[in-house]
């Protein structure tokens, strides 16, 4: 996954990692590895986000433990060259998070995508309560994936906000990151950071099986990334 890269592969997955996990620019993260002797462009970082988040995602989704089948669904916004795109999240009613997409709009094809890809990403497990906000076109797309698949025809689907709340606030964390990044300037780019992001959250709320620490109560960060992408 490293060959033929500069720089050892301990320093990439760490400056990955604090990317994605803590609210800095990529300034503050070359200035902290310039104070330990590793001088590193901050675009050389910004490639490396690009170009190893999809293959961090792959290697920790094989720790990834199951979710629950009651879904709580709402969109948010993300900014990108000053236009607003949506950001289509879910939680169960546990808080973990189920899956996200980014999407030009809100309309009902880019519901039905959502969910099509919710359900893949959870291996084929579809849910039995899916918890809306309100938005017409969401139920409209469950609606039409009954044509897909017999499972959403027994699907619950619900409109409450207050069973929405917890998906509301968890886009918080979400968006505070994205917000320190000031700005994308392409929607590839964009989906790359968030698909990061949503990694670092999910591995925040211990949704991934790890094993037992050595000689630990639990894993630190280090430890934790070194099982998942080495498997040491």
């Amino acid at each position: 996954m490293f060959r033929y890269r500069r720089h050892e592969d301990e320093i990439i997955v760490l400056a990955v990692r604090w990317y994605i996990s803590y609210r800095l620019s990529l300034r503050d993260l070359t200035e902290m590895l310039d104070e330990r002797g590793i001088n590193i462009h901050p675009s050389t970082i910004w490639r490396w986000v690009q170009r190893y988040v999809p293959e961090f995602e792959k290697r920790w989704d094989r720790l990834r433990r199951p979710t629950g089948s009651s879904w709580r669904v709402d969109e948010t916004y993300v900014q990108i060259r000053g236009r607003w795109l949506y950001l289509y999240r879910a939680v169960d009613k546990e808080g973990r998070t189920i899956d996200f997409l980014l999407r030009p709009d809100r309309g009902v094809a880019a519901a039905q995508a959502f969910f099509r890809k919710a359900v893949a990403t959870n291996q084929g497990r579809g849910p039995r309560k899916v918890t809306l906000d309100g938005h017409a076109p969401s139920r409209r797309a469950l609606w039409l994936l009954r044509r897909d698949a017999m499972f959403w025809r027994h699907v619950q689907v619900r409109t409450n906000r207050y069973l929405n709340n917890i998906v509301e606030q968890d886009h918080r964390a979400v968006k505070r990151r994205c917000s320190a990044m000031h700005g994308f300037k392409s929607v590839r780019a964009a989906a790359v950071a968030i698909a990061g992001i949503e990694l670092a959250h999910r591995i925040r709320k211990r949704q991934f099986r790890l094993g037992r620490a050595r000689g630990r109560r639990r894993h630190s960060m280090q430890s934790a990334w070194d099982r998942a992408l080495f498997g040491t």
